[in-house]
């Protein structure tokens, strides 16, 4: 009977345990986790803070499900040493796991970039459920917070603590809102209709220092004085934008992206550069040990997205038992919701204005096609993301539809043309 081990209990970990069950109906699955739930959804975490769904609804499988696949699910457990060679690892509470088959889904942490006062109290940054918790209990004495990123994530928390009566003002360091999903215009829109909202933006803006009130007053002697006085100085107060303007803020939440978990590299002796460096198979360096998720870097990059985590985990399970299949890389889109308005976005988005597009635009609605050599290369679609699917698939099969231009993005439409 195969031994198969699975660190992390993320989409790719989960999908990768699910797909080596269909494949192997006898062999061991032991997935560990520092985690002390079993697989939730991150991309919910947003829905939870603003009090929408509860914890019960975060979790994706249950425990029953881990019982009916017979997958042992060993929760708030970290992973601290590895031996490749007599093909263990070692828990930091001493046990010795060993594996004939092992995956690493480690995922990925929030990025903290240097910013002098990120330590100090009221500081945040959202990963997992415990960092949603803190969240949730420090905004309770915070009206005035700021959003450090304009990207998906900062928005997403921002707007969830919008509605329950923040003051929420996001500082992007890129001179528009969704750099890698929206365009100049789209951006624009975006902007517009958030701030009916009730959000202030500081663009093409960086921070200079996260700061407290101030220092703590030469000669002091009552000892709680300088206590209390210390605790304010650790406090977040403000935010000190380079080009001098001064936020009032009672709590900061940086949203600067992630980077790959990559502690066990060394000791499991894999090949890394940005990431755990993988085939098209999900094999890493070393026999036996494959990677998925947020932490595998395929064809150097890093993708970081759901639909790259599930389909990777897919692959890397499928091959641990024993078949034959190929990971060809997966398309940069995004179907979501920002602030409770739909966006979809896929492949080239063209901010530089290179190449040829055509662009559909009301006060609710805009819709760009990215076209090359009569071939759809990208695709925004902010308000109204009927007909995404088909654009995808029309981009990945580079279809020609010079005769389609001017039609696609016209009022009644019909997609199945495409």
């Amino acid at each position: 009977m195969k031994k198969y081990l699975i660190i992390g209990n993320g989409v790719a970990g989960t999908t990768a345990a699910e797909t080596i069950r269909r494949h192997d109906k006898a062999g061991s699955i032991i997935i560990i986790t520092d985690e002390k739930l079993p697989f939730y959804s991150r991309l919910r975490l947003n829905e939870y803070i603003e009090g929408r769904i509860n914890e019960e609804k975060l979790i994706i499988k249950k425990e029953k499900w881990y019982q009916e696949h017979n997958i042992d699910l060993i929760l708030d457990t970290r992973i601290v040493d590895a031996d490749p060679t007599n093909k263990t690892v070692l828990t930091l509470d001493g046990k010795n796991i060993s594996y004939d088959s092992l995956l690493v889904a480690t995922g990925s942490h929030s990025f903290i970039p240097p910013i002098k006062g990120s330590e100090k109290k009221g500081v945040f940054a959202l990963r997992n459920i415990k960092d949603a918790k803190n969240i949730i209990e420090y905004a309770k004495n915070a009206d005035d917070i700021v959003i450090i990123g304009g990207g998906l994530l900062g928005i997403e928390v921002g707007y969830s603590l919008l509605k329950s009566g923040k003051k929420i003002l996001v500082v992007e360091f890129f001179p528009r809102l969704l750099p890698r999903q929206l365009d100049n215009d789209g951006a624009k829109r975006l902007q517009s209709i958030m701030e009916d909202m009730g959000f202030s933006f500081r663009l093409d803006a960086k921070t200079r220092e996260i700061a407290g009130k101030g220092q703590v007053e030469k000669g002091q002697v009552e000892k709680d004085r300088v206590e209390k006085d210390r605790v304010e100085k650790d406090r977040v107060e403000k935010v000190l934008l380079e080009k001098g303007e001064t936020l009032p803020a009672k709590m900061v939440i940086i949203s600067a992206g992630v980077r790959p978990n990559l502690e066990l590299t060394e000791s499991l002796q894999v090949h890394c550069d940005k990431g755990i460096v993988v085939d098209d198979h999900m094999k890493t360096s070393i026999a036996d040990i494959y990677a998925a998720g947020d932490a595998a870097e395929f064809e150097n990059r890093l993708f970081g997205i759901w639909p790259a985590a599930m389909e990777q985990g897919r692959i890397a399970g499928s091959n641990m038992a024993g078949t034959d299949m190929l990971y060809k890389g997966t398309a940069m889109s995004n179907t979501l919701k920002v602030a409770g308005i739909d966006l979809a976005s896929a492949g080239d988005i063209d901010a530089e204005n290179r190449l040829e597009s055509k662009v559909f635009a009301d006060k609710q609605v805009y819709k760009k096609l990215v076209f090359d050599d009569d071939k759809i290369v990208g695709c925004i679609m902010l308000g109204d993301k009927i007909g995404f699917n088909k654009i995808i698939r029309a981009m990945s099969e580079k279809r020609n539809v010079s005769h389609l231009k001017d039609q696609i993005l016209t009022k009644g439409f019909n997609f199945e043309e495409l």
